[in-house]
């Protein structure tokens, strides 16, 4: 065994910088992720099959065209995952489509979402070298598709693609140096990560078998296995397989890597690239040449040739390029080690054949997995040495077996790949620093957690929860639940259809993710709005549990207490724990304790990143309101609430409140004598105020006539005259607030418009107890400005249904949400809401429920939502509208019109395709398309767009 000095994984060699694989992703023969894959190496299996019958006949059983490593359903793609329109698609070579997912499935493998990467120097860089599926569009003819035709069969678009696609402005390149073109992508993209030209890089390569040609015309250079297998390095070397696929990885400095908290699956130390110079012809393998990279390689990643335990070979099998391999390894490797040492050496084409330009890559990943598992896989078809390939005198020894690595420490590899035309690499890997190794940090969180699933469609977020429901039940999954949450949250783009499922156990989350399943989701995107409504809501045990499992509630909570304390001589902290509850029938002591509460909640949502475009207070609520827009100190917020509460208390027992089901218009006509209209919630609901006896007589009266009315549990009137008795004492006692303009808008219902907080002293506060509560005004205002989705800060919604008919009446997309229900437990009422509000559009800041730090999970990507795109099937109708859609214009629906032509301008089957709520670019849209789509709106109203 050698003694040469060991090397640290986290010290790089003289002048280099260490580069950390940080993600993975696949689609290779019968291995559709990098998990399959490394079963498959594992299990020693090959993915060896006759070609498929979609591909092409073969002529007969010595046709060597007849074998492959195949690809199932390579015309199927989900184009508007990446806002392509289906006529696009079909011009797109399926190369740029497979590479599309995999960037996001490799990013998605980071642990960073993929739409974080937007706009920073992320480089793309790709190795291949076949387009046939431009020589069947160009034998096919492309028709009215042809605007889409250089874009999509152009080689280079293979890495801008997918530069373009996920808005990363890094260096964007394809590589062709024939079957080193994928490794030599990694190489390069390392070599950009070194002198700091990108911060991250994806790397890797791509090929798809999809013509006959191709294959005879690789036949007649004598290249293929007539038997179709690749027997690398051993006597029966006749040639290789052809196979097809791609792979990424993802890129970054180790340093970086290891400050970031990323998963390393492995390092490259360093490699090298060169030209044979020259040799017997050109497609001839020169050792010199070999062993020329070989050393630039180990001399430029510090690496002792000793210390290399493994070397993934180029290996094709071919009676000329083996030997010419073996030779330079044993040269520069072999022979240095002792003979009891050999250096072990496989091939990746004896289990999924020769991805040609995507060969490089494939071989890389079989190393990392390896240095990943530490493990071994064997390489197969390996009975005994090609005579030419002296194996024991040049110190190699083909890995037959699986099995740890040799026990050299720490574990080295390399990996090789030449092209035809005399371009060769070689990398150098090691295994990952202990500390970088992909350790998971569970978050400390016990109880309920936010389980987050999202999607391009509602069609993928059932599919997605599926998936996740599917994996979640897989053998052996131990991942603890607050950790498959907490990865699901930071490390997944949060797209526009959204689910959440809340809760504390595996086996509760699972059948709700399968309930999902059968559940669209949509999006209300608009500013949030917080909403604190007046008295009503109070319960008995509200927020004690809160109080137990929100560190923010509680902490907001205090200082609600602190701030009350100079005012009154009891706790509100004691009074919500207490199991006394006569204080909910006092309102000097609910009403502050009701301001609390809704503060705290308020404290939440900030806490949690809502971005708050407002807020609006209903009566009393527009003290909390004002609070938490930061209009209001907490001193002066108490100070209103607690004198507030104590002149209504003198009101007791002499008034009520009557809750009706119609609107101001119809109820104001028909009130008694002494009776005033107290509120206006929306367009049908109105709170009249007066004398106890009067309103039981009106509300008997409305009720004969099937009107809702119920007498408000509440035994005074505010909002009319019988405030008037303690007008002057509150404006005195309410003398030296110190009110100033707040940090978030504040919508009164006392006027329905925005107010300068600034302006709310002692005679506003009279107005808002004294005069009528405009909620339905300050909705409309709301509702103009923007706001979309309402959230009622309480611990139970008693305003729902009133915001609910003022977005209804506006005409716009609305959601309401509920921040605390009487029949949910408190912490998941408070993250159902939460869930509820992202699934609507708006940013959530999960850490609040799941805490910091990394959680890396292996779980399962984007379920895809694939379909048809090839050459040979047909778009839409290309025609004018038809009779159908002009009659459209008839009836004043223009909306349909436009989705029916929109839809056959893009390629879709039916208008139901179309997703209304999707920019145009992002549907698909580019100039070409969006002429067309001009020109025949134009023609179906008779007129001329723009």
């Amino acid at each position: 065994m050698s003694t040469t000095p060991s090397v640290d994984l986290l010290v790089p060699p003289p002048g280099g910088v260490l580069i950390a694989v940080v993600g993975l992703a696949c689609r290779l023969p019968e291995a559709p992720d990098p998990a399959a894959f490394w079963a498959l190496l594992r299990d020693g299996r090959h993915a060896v099959t006759e070609v498929p019958p979609e591909r092409w006949r073969p002529t007969g059983p010595d046709d060597p065209a007849r074998w492959g490593c195949f690809l199932p359903a390579v015309d199927r793609f989900d184009a508007g995952f990446f806002g392509i329109s289906p006529r696009e698609a079909r011009m797109m070579d399926p190369q740029q489509r497979l590479l599309l997912e995999l960037a996001w499935e490799g990013i998605e493998d980071t642990g960073v979402p993929a739409d974080h990467l937007t706009d920073r120097p992320v480089g793309v860089f790709i190795g291949a070298m076949a387009d046939d599926y431009a020589k069947l569009v160009y034998g096919h003819g492309a028709g009215e598709d042809g605007p889409h035709v250089l874009t999509g069969l152009h080689r280079s678009v293979l890495a801008n693609r997918i530069s373009y696609r996920l808005g990363l402005s890094g260096p964007s390149l394809t590589v062709d140096t024939g079957q080193s073109s994928s490794l030599l992508a990694v190489y390069l993209a390392a070599e950009s990560l070194r002198s700091g030209e990108c911060e991250i890089a994806l790397a890797g390569g791509v090929n798809l078998n999809l013509l006959v040609d191709t294959a005879r015309y690789t036949a007649d250079f004598g290249a293929l296995s007539p038997d179709g297998r690749c027997y690398t390095f051993d006597a029966r070397a006749n040639g290789y397989v052809r196979g097809e696929g791609a792979a990424l990885v993802v890129l970054k400095p180790l340093d970086r890597a290891v400050a970031d908290g990323d998963r390393v699956y492995c390092v490259i130390r360093g490699g090298a690239t060169n030209h044979d110079g020259g040799g017997d012809r050109l497609t001839a393998p020169r050792q010199a040449g070999q062993e020329q990279v070989l050393r630039r390689a180990y001399e430029r990643a510090g690496v002792a040739p000793a210390q290399v335990g493994y070397v993934e070979l180029h290996g094709t099998g071919t009676p000329v390029g083996d030997p010419v391999e073996a030779a330079a390894l044993g040269a520069v490797l072999g022979r240095a080690r002792p003979a009891d040492d050999p250096l072990l050496v496989g091939s990746v084409k004896t289990n999924i054949g020769h991805l040609e330009g995507a060969a490089g890559i494939a071989g890389l990943l079989k190393v990392v997995l390896a240095l990943r598992h530490r493990e071994l896989p064997a390489s197969l078809n390996f009975r005994s040495a090609n005579p030419a390939v002296p194996l024991d005198d040049l110190g190699l020894r083909v890995n037959t077996e699986p099995g740890p690595w040799p026990g050299r420490r720490p574990l080295l590899a390399g990996v090789s790949a030449f092209g035809m035309g005399g371009t060769n690499c070689h990398l150098v890997l090691a295994e990952a620093p202990r500390d970088t190794a992909g350790t998971s940090v569970a978050p400390v969180v016990e109880g309920p957690v936010p389980v987050l699933i999202s999607g391009r469609s509602a069609a993928a977020v059932q599919a997605q929860a599926r998936r996740l429901a599917d994996w979640w039940e897989g053998p052996g999954r131990t991942t603890p639940v607050p950790a498959v949450a907490r990865a699901l949250a930071a490390s997944r783009a949060a797209l526009e259809h959204r689910a959440v499922v809340v809760g504390a156990d595996r086996e509760s989350i699972v059948a709700d993710l399968r309930s999902v399943a059968a559940e669209p989701s949509g999006l209300a995107p608009g500013g949030v709005v917080l909403v604190f409504p007046g008295q009503g809501w109070q319960r008995a045990g509200m927020a004690r549990e809160l109080l137990a499992t929100s560190p923010v509630f509680a902490d907001r909570l205090a200082a609600c207490d602190q701030a009350l304390s100079a005012l009154v001589d009891w706790s509100v902290t004691d009074l919500l724990q207490s199991e006394d509850e006569t204080w909910l029938s006092r309102v000097d002591l609910l009403q502050p304790v009701l301001w609390s509460v809704m503060v705290s909640l308020g404290e939440v949502w900030l806490s949690a990143g809502v971005p708050v475009a407002g807020v609006v207070g209903h009566s009393q609520g527009e003290v909390a309101a004002a609070c938490v827009a930061g209009g209001l100190s907490l001193e002066d917020g108490a100070r209103i609430v607690v004198t507030r509460a104590r002149l209504i208390r003198e009101l007791a027992g002499r008034g009520g409140m009557l809750s009706v089901g119609l609107g101001r218009a119809e109820v104001e006509p028909e009130l008694p004598d002494g009776v005033e209209t107290a509120v206006v919630n929306s367009p049908s609901s109105t709170v009249v105020a007066g004398p106890v006896p009067v309103l039981d007589a009106f509300a008997a009266r409305l009720t004969k006539r099937g009107v809702r009315a119920r007498l408000v549990l509440i035994d005074y009137a505010s909002h009319s005259a019988a405030v008037d008795s303690v007008a002057d004492r509150l404006v005195a006692e309410l003398e030296g607030l110190t009110p100033r303009s707040s940090v978030i808008p504040v919508v009164s219902t006392a006027t329905g418009d925005v107010l300068d907080t600034a302006g709310m002293d002692a005679s506003y506060w009279l107005r808002n107890l004294r005069h009528t509560v405009r909620f339905d005004l300050a909705m409309q205002t709301l509702v103009s400005l923007g706001a979309r989705v309402f959230v009622e800060v309480s611990a139970h919604p008693v305003l729902e249904l009133a915001m609910s008919e003022c977005v209804e009446a506006a005409g716009v997309p609305g959601v309401v949400v509920a921040s605390q229900r009487r029949d949910q437990p408190q912490y998941d009422a408070l993250l159902r809401a939460l869930g509820q509000a992202w699934a609507a559009g708006v940013p959530v800041d999960w850490t609040i429920a799941l805490g910091s730090g990394r959680s890396h999970v292996d779980l399962p990507t984007y379920a895809f939502q694939r379909a048809r795109h090839w050459i040979t099937a047909e778009p839409a109708d290309d025609g004018a509208v038809d009779g159908g859609a002009e009659a459209t214009v008839q009836t004043g629906d223009l909306g349909e019109l436009t989705r029916t032509v929109a839809a056959r301008v893009l390629g879709h089957q039916r208008p139901d395709d179309i997703d209304v709520d999707r920019p145009f670019k992002e549907l698909g849209f580019d100039s070409s398309l969006s002429l067309q789509l001009c020109r025949r709106l134009g023609a179906a109203v008779g007129t001329t767009l723009p």
